[in-house]
């Protein structure tokens, strides 16, 4: 056994299993003949037997396990598929998020995060035969996620995918949950009317004009009144969607987020910008999640 396994063997032996997992399988064998136990816990039972099943056969998901996110004691987060290739110059790396719950909602959010796992990995195969097929080449797809936010009510969760056929290209997006409702919210719930469209562009495009004079051009977004030599090159931002992606901070402020590309230069990357409180204090329905 090489030092490498050595490694990943001591890791596994010091993973700590929660306490209350023991107690939560040890009720359920009580009452199984009298009760079934609820569908989340029996889906967290079985999703915790094979995880540690799969950590037997398999050192990357042993890896893995580092990185999994932790609420509380009790995982709220967790790795619930990992497909891998490496073949090549052929690359694909894509982890799929399951969020505990028993709430219709985050059923929902479970099931759309593992139809697009799936539906990622099968066209990166897909093309990656087609290639093999012509001159070859070099692909490859590396998609996770990230926990932005975790606070006793918030939760919010973000999923990237970078895909790189020549150059990449990096797409992020997010999803907030109220924790205690175990309700996704989205940007319009948040607000009285849509004025906060107009709102948010117009502070939004005012800190882009900020940090390119702040930065001497160092950062360069596509907004107008910024001095942008040929600008009629491209199309200056104006106005986020109704439903831009976003997410809450722990500090409960309000994130807009841009894709590679979407508001700048490639260089730039993913791009948000924080929104004062102060500004949404009329348009919003409450200061439940956003404040100063």
């Amino acid at each position: 056994m090489d030092d490498r396994l050595k490694k990943l063997e001591r890791q596994y032996k010091d993973v700590q299993i929660p306490k209350e997992l023991d107690a939560v399988v040890e009720a359920s064998l009580k009452k199984g003949r009298k009760k079934r136990a609820p569908k989340w816990m029996m889906g967290s039972v079985a999703a915790a037997a094979l995880f540690t099943a799969s950590l037997n056969m398999s050192p990357a998901m042993a890896r893995n396990l580092v990185e999994v996110p932790v609420l509380g004691s009790i995982v709220g987060v967790l790795t619930f598929v990992n497909y891998e290739l490496e073949q090549d110059t052929y690359s694909a790396n894509i982890k799929v998020p399951e969020i505990t719950g028993e709430s219709a909602e985050i059923a929902a959010l479970n099931e759309k995060y593992a139809a697009e796992g799936k539906a990622l990995y099968e066209q990166f195969t897909a093309d990656m035969k087609e290639m093999e097929q012509e001159a070859g080449g070099h692909l490859g797809v590396d998609s996770g996620y990230i926990v932005k936010t975790d606070t006793e009510q918030l939760l919010s969760i973000g999923r990237y995918v970078v895909e790189t056929v020549g150059s990449s290209s990096t797409v992020m997006k997010y999803d907030t949950l109220d924790k205690k409702k175990e309700m996704v919210i989205t940007l319009p719930s948040l607000f009285k009317n849509d004025s906060y469209i107009t709102l948010i562009s117009e502070n939004i495009a005012e800190q882009m004009r900020q940090q390119m004079k702040a930065t001497n051009g160092e950062k360069i977004y596509w907004v107008g009144g910024a001095g942008l030599p040929d600008e009629d090159l491209f199309d200056p931002f104006t106005t986020i969607k109704a439903d831009q992606n976003f997410y809450i901070t722990s500090q409960g402020k309000l994130a807009i987020v841009f894709d590679k590309y979407e508001v700048a230069p490639g260089y730039m990357g993913v791009v948000e910008f924080e929104i004062p409180a102060e500004l949404l204090t009329d348009v919003l329905v409450s200061n439940e999640y956003i404040h100063d």
